[in-house]
C-alpha cells in the first residue's frame, strides 16, 4: 500500500449533489477536473451512467446494463476546472427537470498517454498520488497483459467491453486472480480462469484471459483501476456477524463513499453509500450500483461512517449476514492522522 502526500481527498475523489433542470447547465464544486464522473438519480428509479475522459463526454455505459458504450450528445458536454457542464440531456438520463442527482466523481491525469508496459498497448489517464487510472485498450482473445501507469499494484479492476453486450467485471484482491464479480448482477464470485488467467497484477501490468468478458478478440475496453493509498483509500474484506452491534471495518480514515458487496452465500446486491446523501449516522440511504432504483426503493441499511472505519447497525443478510464474507472498496473524507485528522460524525 502506498503512503498518502494527499491532505485533502476531495481533491482527487468527491461526491456533488444537483438538481436537473433540462437546460445547458454548469455544476461547479466537485473541487478539480474529472476524468470520471458516475452519476445517479436519487428521486426516481433511473439507470447509472458512468462518463470518462478517455472514451469521451459523450460515451455513456451503465453499470446496472450490459449494454456497449452508447453515444449521447446533450447530456453531459464537458469536464470542467471544477465539475463538469451538463447539456439539455433530451433522454432525460442526468438532468431531467427537478430531479435529484448524486454524482462521484475521480481524479486521473486530465490527459492521456500511450502505455507499451504490457503485451497490448493500451491508452492511460493515470494519477499515481490517489492511485486511480482509466485503461482504454483493445482485446486480443490471447492471454495478454495491459499496462495501467500506476506505479503501485490496483486493487481493484472494473472492466467493461464497450464494443457488445457484456457483464462489467470485478477484480478485487480479497477475491484473488481465479475469479471475479460482475458489477451489473447479484452473484457471488464466479470463478474463471478465463478471467485473469489465474495471474495476479502487478505494479505495471495487469493480465487478462482468454475468456471473451475480459479479452474478447477485436473488442475495445475500459478499465478502471484502483490502487490502496494509506489514508486515502481501501479495498479489502470482512465478515458479517449478523447483530445488530456488527462487524465493525477499519479503513483508517473517515469514509466518504463505501462500495459493498456480499462474494459468498446466498447473491446480494451491491450496496453504496456516501457521505453526501447521509450528512449523519445512521448512514440508511444505500443505492444499488446494479439496479436502477431510486434511494426511496432500496430501504435502510444501516451503517455508521466513523473517524476511523465503518461499523454495521443491522441484521440485514445483504451487508451482515453471520459467518458471510464481503469486499468493500472506500474513499476517504478525511485521513485518520496528519494535517487534517478525521473526528468523529
Amino acid at each position: 500500500m502506498a503512503y498518502t502526500t494527499i491532505k485533502k481527498p476531495s481533491d482527487y475523489f468527491n461526491t456533488k449533489l444537483y438538481t436537473g433542470n433540462n437546460t445547458s447547465t454548469s455544476i461547479t464544486g466537485v473541487g478539480f477536473q474529472p476524468d470520471l464522473t458516475w452519476f445517479k438519480r436519487r428521486d426516481s428509479s433511473a439507470q447509472h451512467s458512468w462518463f470518462d475522459s478517455v472514451r469521451g463526454v459523450t460515451k455513456q455505459l451503465t453499470s446496472n446494463l450490459t449494454n456497449a458504450d452508447t453515444t449521447i450528445t446533450d447530456a453531459l458536454t464537458s469536464f470542467d476546472s471544477d465539475g463538469f457542464t451538463l447539456g439539455v440531456d433530451s433522454g432525460n438520463y442526468i438532468n431531467f427537470n427537478n430531479a435529484t442527482y448524486a454524482s462521484w466523481s475521480w481524479l486521473a491525469s486530465n490527459t492521456t498517454a500511450s502505455n507499451t508496459d504490457g503485451s497490448i498497448t493500451s491508452t492511460v489517464s493515470a494519477n499515481t498520488t490517489s492511485g486511480f487510472s482509466i485503461v482504454s485498450y483493445t482485446g486480443t482473445g490471447s492471454v495478454a497483459t495491459v499496462g495501467h501507469s500506476l506505479g503501485t499494484t490496483p486493487s481493484m479492476i472494473i472492466i467493461k467491453n464497450r464494443s457488445g453486450v457484456a457483464d462489467w467485471l470485478v477484480y478485487h484482491k480479497s477475491i484473488g486472480n481465479t475469479g471475479g464479480l460482475y458489477l451489473n448482477s447479484t452473484g457471488v464470485t464466479v470463478t474463471a480462469s478465463g478471467f485473469f488467467n489465474n495471474t495476479s497484477p502487478t505494479s505495471s501490468v495487469f493480465t487478462i484471459g482468454t475468456g471473451g468478458t475480459p479479452n474478447n478478440n477485436g473488442s475495445n475496453y475500459i478499465a478502471y483501476c484502483f490502487a490502496e493509498v494509506k489514508g486515502f483509500s481501501k479495498m479489502g474484506s470482512y465478515v458479517g456477524n449478523g447483530n445488530a452491534d456488527g462487524t465493525f471495518v477499519y479503513t483508517g480514515f473517515k469514509p466518504a463513499w463505501l462500495l459493498v458487496k456480499q462474494t459468498t452465500g446466498a447473491s446480494q446486491n451491491w450496496y453504496l453509500w456516501d457521505n453526501k446523501r447521509d450528512t449523519f449516522n445512521v448512514t440508511d440511504t444505500p443505492l444499488k450500483p446494479d439496479e436502477a432504483l431510486a434511494e426511496s426503493g432500496i430501504g435502510a441499511y444501516n451503517i455508521d461512517l466513523l473517524s476511523n472505519g465503518f461499523k454495521f447497525r443491522g441484521t440485514e443478510t445483504q451487508i451482515n449476514a453471520s459467518g458471510q464474507t464481503y469486499i468493500y472498496m472506500a474513499f476517504a473524507e478525511e485521513p485518520l492522522v496528519g494535517d487534517n485528522p478525521a473526528t468523529a460524525r
